[in-house]
């Protein structure tokens, strides 16, 4: 019998919602990745369809980049934005008519942008909506992720902060899919014992852990990380595959470090005269990225050669017949041994594709198109089609573990961010405190504010806020954030307490932070 293939696609952005400004430079982080890769998965789901490609893989889309795709704020400022990329790139197709080195790939980008404008516009904005056709129709699994993309290992010892991000993002999910989802997407991939409880509560049956979290479980499961096992509580983890992860994010081995590649950093946002840019740039008066880049990533030293967009191709071509059979004669070695159809799980970050790797989403539909029609080794899957059709697996209980460095929570606890946590541990007993105390009371601006003052918990809690402090890409920005939150909670907590609401300043955070309108703030009760 043929194995199993589950290619996972975890698309996630923290919350950036800026109104209090005309543009933010974080908001560009959306607008880069509905360009780039968001967009793109859905022509490819839609060339799939029109050509009867028998092809599906599991998408997450997790709450926050939910709540950012359907804002009419954000939706409203990515279509003037890409207007304007519209706009930059028809002056550089002028600009470059006598040069032949950028013309063809000025004329690529005028033509990419504009068929991005055309499919945005034809699903009526609602990239949430055109994904969930997709799934109702069979072709895509969309699973959730916590709330605020939490690392839940580091709540664990606060149960109620558990359970709000685990049942918010489920509440979210039914809102968006009109269903329940089957799996989640840990953030991280951060698995500690006893969590598998609370997915139970929310009747969520699978997850992905790494390698090294079921490889480690106790007792070693039989089928290494070829098969999933189920926990205590009846929910199936389901291990990342190493050699396919490592074929993609190797930074010295993996497919998008290629030379022919479009490198990502070289970009006319740097390279050319500010004003001339200065309509497509995120923020006015800091250079920034446009997306059009006229160099490939060529190698570690010497300038950056223009890019050929047909030899990119070959490699894109090439990579995926490499994968492909890679993959057949791993099926065929880990079948002799197992006597029995392996399972590989891939997953991957989404934004990996199309936005940092350029030609990423031309690698997938390469990639699945080989694998359905000249292949017999495996068939291409969801897990949740393979605990369908294999309902009955190992008990074991994996262990703490996150797909992070060193494979544990270094980099969201370290010397950088290890301040977060005091604070953030005496705002979660407060919430509980409030929502035990007012569990039961319905009036409507007190009501308002517990809401508010969960919204405010659940963005401190978010892991990117660490994790960019950790990697100093935007520090300042992640310090903010996590300082705004924790004060607007405690004004807030300070207010409930004492009785007296300030409506007009409710209202402000309201209007900056209005993601999951219909969140049950006792579920930290």
């Amino acid at each position: 019998m043929p194995g199993y293939f589950s290619l996972v696609l975890h698309a996630h952005l923290p919350f950036v919602r800026h109104p209090e400004h005309e543009k933010s430079l974080e908001e560009s982080w959306l607008f880069e990745a509905i360009t780039e890769t968001y967009v793109p998965l859905v022509q490819m789901l839609d060339r799939w369809r029109r050509a009867g490609v028998p092809a599906r893989f599991t998408l997450t889309l997790t709450p926050t980049l939910c709540a950012m795709l359907s804002d009419q704020l954000l939706r409203d400022r990515y279509q003037q934005q890409l207007e304007n990329l519209i706009e930059l790139s028809a002056r550089e197709v002028r600009r470059t008519q006598w040069d032949s080195r950028f013309h063809d790939l000025a004329k690529m980008y005028l033509a990419g942008f504009t068929a991005v404008r055309q499919t945005y516009l034809a699903h009526q904005r609602d990239l949430i909506g055109a994904f969930r056709e997709f799934q109702d129709a069979g072709r895509l699994e969309i699973i959730t992720s916590a709330a605020t993309h939490a690392l839940l290992p580091l709540l664990a010892d606060h149960e109620p902060s558990l359970r709000a991000q685990i049942l918010t993002a489920r509440d979210q999910y039914r809102c968006w899919f009109g269903r329940d989802p089957y799996g989640i997407w840990l953030p991280e991939c951060g698995y500690v014992a006893g969590l598998d409880r609370i997915l139970q509560e929310a009747n969520l049956r699978w997850f992905i852990t790494d390698t090294h979290g079921l490889l480690h479980a106790r007792p070693r499961p039989a089928g290494g990380v070829f098969a999933p096992v189920f926990t205590p509580h009846g929910i199936a983890a389901f291990g990342r595959d190493r050699h396919s992860a490592e074929q993609v994010w190797s930074r010295t081995g993996g497919y998008p470090g290629d030379p022919r590649y479009r490198d990502f950093y070289r970009d006319i946002g740097f390279d050319l005269d500010h004003e001339y840019v200065k309509p497509c740039l995120p923020a006015p008066h800091v250079r920034g990225f446009t997306g059009i880049k006229y160099h490939r990533v060529t190698g570690t030293t010497g300038e950056k050669q223009v890019y050929d967009r047909a030899a990119a191709l070959r490699a894109a071509d090439e990579h995926a017949n490499h994968f492909l059979h890679d993959r057949i004669r791993q099926f065929q070695r880990v079948g002799k041994i197992m006597g029995r159809p392996p399972h590989v799980v891939a997953p991957y970050d989404a934004e990996l594709f199309g936005h940092w790797w350029s030609e990423g989403v031309e690698f997938l539909d390469l990639f699945v198109r080989k694998a359905v029609y000249d292949q017999k080794e495996f068939t291409l899957s969801t897990p949740t089609e393979y605990l369908r059709a294999h309902p009955t697996q190992q008990v074991a209980t994996p262990a703490a573990s996150s797909w992070g460095e060193a494979g544990h929570w270094s980099v969201w606890l370290n010397d950088h961010n290890a301040w977060i946590y005091p604070h953030l541990r005496v705002a979660q007993d407060r919430m509980t405190e409030l929502a035990r105390r007012y569990q039961n009371h319905d009036g409507a601006l007190q009501k308002r504010a517990l809401k508010q003052a969960a919204r405010e918990l659940l963005l401190a809690q978010a892991s990117d806020w660490p994790f960019i402090i950790r990697t100093g890409t935007s520090p300042e920005y992640a310090r903010t954030r996590i300082e705004e939150h924790l004060l607007r909670f405690t004004a807030l907590y300070e207010q409930i307490q004492a009785g007296k609401i300030i409506e007009p300043g409710l209202r402000q955070m309201e209007t900056a932070d209005n993601l999951f309108p219909n969140l049950n703030y006792r579920y930290w009760a």
